[in-house]
């Protein structure tokens, strides 16, 4: 198997889906409402012309979103999105396009051209973005920067932004599978530039783009099933057994055991939806000699036994 960072490997553990489903045209005044989402889907929006207020009941000050900028409510958050002017919102109406429907209004302010789709998760995978990721993040592809894989990164994200907004108006056929096939590449994208420009101040995102904790978190996303211990970890960030523990609770706001414990249990529930393959085989491969300790893991982050996990999954003992 090629050496893989721990993104990708994140994502081979947890397969994230992407599905196009409404482009938004609207002239000022107007205004959007999103209920909360269903567990595991995470709404996102593109903007592609224009701006809008972004605002998430009790989450702070509204955000400013602008031609570029890609926001994703990776926790499911209900929110509203607006044009900024206060005045009551022109009626909508949504009229059937190629591949994707088309929202409008009869507006005649400044104009508003973005995309909203969501991400799709698998349980019990949705638990990582609730406890790792924080519950909005912000890209800004457009932004400048001096800092070259950061703009490498920002026209990788422009150029699949230009192919979904031009896929989105084709009438190719294939069309909607390529449109679901580019949200998905667009998820990892956002994800990278938010790691690459420090827009995420919390979670694994900010852990990862730390160059000395790095490698403590690629460590464990690569040999899950070692042992590991904190002066292990220390060793490899090249920083006290101190320093390492207070790093992890700034920046996840859990222990390096935590999420090590995740990871694993992660794993297991993919290895556990295999019909062939038993409890104390699936024990062994994510680091536990005694099969009554991984239960106990397993339960503790899961909610259910193995057993039970299996069963929920439709896949016989």
């Amino acid at each position: 198997m090629p050496r893989l960072d721990w993104l990708s490997r994140l994502l081979v553990m947890m397969p994230v889906s992407g599905q196009l489903e409404i482009r938004c045209s609207y002239g000022a005044p107007w205004r959007i409402a999103y209920d909360r989402a269903t567990a595991g889907e995470m709404p996102y929006h593109v903007v592609l012309g224009g701006s809008a207020i972004l605002e998430i009941p009790g989450s702070g000050a509204p955000l400013h979103l602008a031609a570029g900028d890609i926001a994703l409510l990776s926790h499911g958050s209900e929110h509203v999105l607006h044009d900024g002017s206060g005045a009551p919102p022109l009626p909508a109406r949504t009229r059937e396009g190629v591949n994707v429907e088309i929202s409008e209004n009869a507006g005649t302010g400044d104009r508003l051209d973005m995309l909203c789709g969501r991400f799709v998760l698998a349980p019990p995978h949705d638990r990582l973005m609730r406890d790792y990721f924080p519950a909005t993040l912000v890209v800004r592809a457009s932004a400048q920067s001096d800092v070259s894989r950061q703009n490498a990164t920002s026209a990788q994200l422009a150029t699949l932004v230009g192919l979904i907004r031009a896929e989105s108006t084709t009438t190719s056929v294939g069309g909607h599978a390529m449109l679901n096939a580019f949200s998905a590449a667009l998820f990892t994208l956002t994800l990278r530039l938010a790691s690459e420009s420090g827009a995420a101040p919390f979670g694994l995102l900010a852990l990862g783009a730390h160059p000395r904790l790095a490698p403590a978190l690629t460590a464990m996303f690569s040999e899950p099933a070692h042992p590991w211990t904190l002066p292990e970890l220390a060793q490899l960030c090249n920083m006290s057994r101190a320093t390492l523990v207070r790093q992890f609770q700034d920046k996840v706001g859990r222990s390096a055991n935590d999420l090590l414990t995740d990871i694993r249990m992660t794993l297991a529930a993919n290895e556990l939806m295999k019909p062939s393959t038993s409890t104390e085989s699936v024990a062994e491969v994510v680091g536990y000699q005694s099969l009554a300790a991984f239960r106990r893991a397993f339960t503790q982050r899961m909610g259910m036994t193995p057993g039970d996990w299996r069963r929920s999954a439709r896949i016989p003992e």
